[in-house]
């Protein structure tokens, strides 16, 4: 018990900074849940269940374009998909003997920063980890959301258009490097700017919402450019251990 104990707590206290980020993040957000006519415990509720900035505003979208329910499972989907990823990579660092509702509430709460954390620990994962940097990420997220709301309710139309633009911010933090790094990510991330345009010109697609133009767009050109551009292993790479000789140690 006290493992897990000083787990938890390391998961708390690596968890505090994301949890500040997270705020300022879904306050944003909130504001865009705001626009989409969301009071602040549908905000709450929507942050708690939903881990994800692209996959939330994509969400408020479609409730703005007053889309079908099918639509908005589909969007979130396409956007949140690659945590399914990021479970089964992450899978790999419990023991073998975890139970399966462990790995369903670690599953639950996995973010692009908590799944950050949480690989990188040595040793044998302790769920309990996972559920400290939860317990403290998860409600500041969603408390965000909230707070957001509320202060679209309350600032002038003009603050309120001012802090809306600040999550298109986020998303350009989040492209740009990976292009500077890496020529083919970029070039892709401009084919997506450029087809998106002309999509969005082409009177055959106007019958489609933009959430669903985007979510097609994105199926499609993921899609080719993992055909054209796969990525290689790196030459002479090996697994670290050997997973028939690897000692069962939690990392507390």
């Amino acid at each position: 018990m006290s493992r897990s104990k000083n787990a938890f707590t390391n998961g708390i206290r690596d968890g505090i900074p994301i949890a500040l980020g997270y705020f300022a993040v879904a306050f944003s957000l909130g504001i865009v849940a705001k626009k989409a006519g969301l009071n602040p415990i549908q905000g709450f509720l929507s942050s708690l269940l939903n881990h994800a900035s692209a996959g939330e505003y994509a969400e408020f979208t479609v409730i703005l374009a007053n889309a079908p329910y099918f639509e908005m499972a589909f969007v979130i989907l396409v956007t949140n998909i690659r945590y399914l990823l990021m479970s089964c990579a992450l899978s790999q660092k419990f023991a073998t003997d975890t139970s399966l509702l462990h790995r369903f509430l670690v599953g639950f709460g996995i973010t692009d920063e908590i799944f950050g954390i949480s690989i990188g620990r040595t040793g044998k994962l302790n769920p309990y980890y996972n559920y400290g940097a939860m317990a403290i990420a998860l409600p500041s997220w969603a408390l965000g959301t909230a707070l957001g709301i509320v202060a679209g309710n309350v600032l002038p139309p003009s603050v309120v258009s001012a802090l809306s633009v600040a999550l298109y911010g986020m998303f350009v933090a989040i492209i740009v490097p990976a292009s500077k790094q890496n020529r083919i990510v970029g070039g892709v991330v401009l084919v997506s700017f450029a087809v998106s345009y002309a999509v969005s010109k082409i009177p055959l697609f106007d019958s489609m919402s933009d959430s669903m133009k985007i979510s097609l767009l994105t199926v499609i050109i993921a899609g080719l450019a993992a055909v054209l551009f796969p990525v290689k292993d790196e030459e002479g790479h090996t697994a670290a251990t050997d997973p028939d000789k690897e000692a069962v140690e939690y990392d507390s």
